[in-house]
């Protein structure tokens, strides 16, 4: 409803009862004049504030927009505050969700408009300021949030990093930047509580640490430039200070700078549990006859710990964490530089022990530690390796050296000349490889390189693996550059996969694991024992049984109809959903069908059915996405 230029606009808000949103569309005063829940007004007088900030991106020394190895936050940068013209309003419903579209926004050389999404069946909303430049190479990030000259909060309220929920007097004569768990900042009065958070994972620019660096900000005057006293979110624009690529923004693309809020008319704490909700409580959900795996975890314990002569704690730090986070596979990336792997042989031979003693000693109650290297040595580009139980090689052979002998202490042990030797010690002991963080940083211009290569189209050559990086806000996927390199591989010929990885170094508590995790769930209707082996796990990889997410969606089940007509799945969700994708090839081109899940709701658990026309392809796949840019995918249904 509009009138004398404030327009009302009410959702269904679930068993919330009815939300509500009034703006102010004046040009004097905050946008949101009152936001309501079941009639009662929770927050009054916010102005939403997005600080825009550009950078340069390079292009032209390493691998265009799919750079990682680039130093925006070296360079200079000129931070705007989107300014918003209110002249004009559009309403408009799409499936579950009402959609408002606010005036015309200016940043800069950015120019948009505003976007409030109210989902239906739920008191989440999302405010954006969706942006474009005609300028290339640049590169962004944002700070964004809800201010008020007014009085709105008594208190401001969070969870600090071990769980534990924290408050304040919503008072100040500064902002105060905050690292929380949860990526959420409370404002909270007598009457209910407004949750601000970002998107989970799509927020968060690509590093190689998941440092927690203070995410939230509440106070008065953020960065001199949010007037009033506010909540938010923001990025830190040095990173963790080596390679910080921020996110691209190429020319004309629409980019989403987005945050989320969640109404409640209880206290803080029940609106921080609604919130956790969305993620499992930043956990990853069990799901019956499935095991969830996370690989690629350079923690280089064994160096930096035990081979260093430091305590080694019966439950250490990194242990707690992937616990606490649900995963009940970890697939190590130990030595990376930082060991021994052409030897000397002894020195080699007792850190690879060291690795199996330790990834033995962890591997207990319902969680496996297992051994695994990124050798980066024969096959060209950076590559994992995954072996179904320990196994002693050296990554160098003199000629006079034989390929196996037996050690009386450690028992066979290979050396490895050449990328045939390492095929062949792949095969002898049912390894798998394949291409870490494929197309970029180390691995630029692999797997493509070596495609023809016999090691590449074995067998053991499993594929790649998958991460949201690089990162940009106008997409509504993660991860494109590795999601088109499946096409790729499926097209090439031979059954390739790609399973998740997380290419992290630090793994402590206090981290923001998840927003940079991600994680394979495995049809495994047990843990195998680390005693016997773990070849039930390669098995369940190299034949494709498995999913890859996030974690807020789910695919329990993905079948395709006898007549190869249909594309059956069972889907659950946390955050409404947006669309899913049906990708196929025929060897040559690659096919896409996008068909909108915008009827779904939050939370949800379906069956459904999708069409497809699969005549002359060759391989078909599914992926499933949601509002937030939260997704999960399956592997290539092979049609021949």
């Amino acid at each position: 409803m509009l009138r004398h230029n404030v327009l009302t606009v009410a959702w269904p808000a679930g068993s919330a009862g009815e939300g509500q949103l009034v703006f102010n569309l004046n040009e004097e005063g905050p946008l949101l004049r009152s936001m309501r829940l079941n009639k009662t007004e929770v927050a009054r007088e916010l102005a939403p504030v997005f600080l825009l900030t550009k950078g340069k991106r390079d292009l032209i020394s390493q691998n265009g927009w799919n750079i990682f190895f680039d130093k925006t936050n070296k360079l200079p940068r000129q931070t705007f505050t989107v300014e918003l013209n209110r002249k004009n309003a559009s309403v408009r419903n799409e499936g579950s969700r009402t959609i408002i579209k606010i005036g015309e926004a200016v940043a800069g050389p950015f120019s948009g408009s505003f976007e409030v999404t109210l989902f239906h069946g739920s008191p989440l909303f999302n405010i954006a300021a969706v942006m474009s430049t005609a300028i290339d190479s640049t590169a962004v990030l944002y700070d964004a949030g809800l201010v008020s000259t007014e009085k709105v909060w008594n208190k401001i309220a969070w969870s600090d990093t071990e769980g534990h929920i924290q408050s304040t007097e919503a008072a100040a004569d500064s902002s105060v930047n905050l690292a929380v768990k949860y990526r959420t900042i409370i404002g909270e009065n007598a009457k209910g509580s407004l949750a601000v958070f970002p998107a989970p994972h799509q927020y968060f620019y690509p590093l190689d640490e998941a440092f927690n660096l203070k995410f939230t900000w509440y106070g008065k005057d953020y960065r001199q430039l949010a007037k009033g006293f506010g909540i938010g979110i923001r990025q830190d624009p040095m990173g963790d200070n080596r390679f910080v690529p921020w996110f691209n923004a190429p020319p004309n693309t629409q980019q989403r700078l987005n945050f989320f809020c969640l109404l409640d008319t209880k206290n803080a704490s029940v609106a921080l549990d609604a919130v956790k909700q969305f993620t499992h409580g930043d956990t990853y959900k069990p799901l019956p006859g499935y095991k969830t795996m996370s690989s690629h975890f350079h923690n280089e314990y064994v160096m930096k710990h035990i081979l260093a002569g430091k305590p080694v704690p019966e439950d250490p730090d990194f242990m707690k964490v992937f616990r606490n986070t649900g995963i009940n596979i970890v697939h190590l990336a130990e030595f990376h530089y930082t060991a021994h792997p052409k030897g000397p042989d002894a020195q080699r031979l007792l850190e690879l022990k060291t690795l199996h003693d330790m990834c033995r000693q962890f591997s207990k109650n319902g969680f496996l530690l297992l051994p695994g290297e990124e050798p980066n040595e024969f096959y060209g580009g950076h590559w994992l390796s995954f072996f179904p139980k320990p196994v002693y090689w050296i990554m160098s052979r003199k000629p006079d050296a034989p390929f196996v002998e037996t050690d009386p202490q450690y028992g066979k042990v290979y050396r490895i000349a050449n990328k045939e030797e390492m095929l062949k010690l792949l095969e002898l002991e049912k390894g798998l490889a394949w291409t870490a963080h494929p197309r970029t940083k180390g691995s630029t211009g692999f797997p493509d390189k070596y495609k023809n290569e016999p090691f590449y189209t074995s067998d053991r050559f499993f594929g790649a693996a998958w991460k949201a990086m690089p990162a940009d806000l106008s997409t509504d996927r993660l991860g494109i550059r590795v999601l088109d390199l499946l096409d790729d591989m499926a097209n090439w010929g031979g059954k390739k996969h790609v399973l998740a990885e997380a290419d992290l170094f630090t793994i402590t508590p206090e981290n923001e694991m998840y927003a940079h995790l991600n994680v394979n769930y495995l049809q495994l209707d047990q843990l195998p024992n680390y005693e016997n082996g773990w070849q039930s796990i390669l098995d369940a990889l190299q034949q494709g049984k498995f999913f890859v997410t996030t974690g807020e969606v789910l695919i329990p089940s993905a079948t395709l109809s006898p007549d190869r007509t249909q594309i059956v799945m069972r889907i659950s969700w946390t955050f409404p959903l947006s669309h899913a994708t049906i990708i196929s090839g025929d060897g040559s081109k690659v096919y896409k069908e996008r068909i909108s899940l915008d009827e779904t709701k939050a939370f949800g658990n379906q069956e459904f059915s999708f069409k497809a026309n699969l005549k002359g392809r060759k391989w078909v796949r599914v992926e499933v996405w949601d509002a937030a840019v939260n997704g999960a995918f399956t592997q290539p249904f092979w049609l021949e």
